[in-house]
């Protein structure tokens, strides 16, 4: 991703897991979000489960939908 591209990261808690595999998570500093797992995580099969903490990657010009980029242990 170009500099001007760069996603705003953040962290937050699952809260729910929605149909075609999209989540709302409760960012740490600011509202409930939209995000979808990365592509990586969907290769790999990694399990996200409602409270589950993760690590956000918001797109600078929409900060309602996100990016799952990491789930921690």
């Amino acid at each position: 991703m170009s500099e001007k591209e760069a996603g705003i990261e953040v962290q937050g808690t699952v809260e729910e897991a929605l149909a075609g595999g999209m989540y709302r998570v409760k960012v740490d500093q600011g509202p409930t979000v939209l995000a979808y797992a990365s592509g990586k995580m969907k290769k790999f099969h990694i399990r996200i489960i409602p409270g589950d903490r993760v690590k956000l990657e918001l797109s600078p010009y929409d900060l309602t939908r996100g990016r799952i980029t990491y789930r921690d242990k």
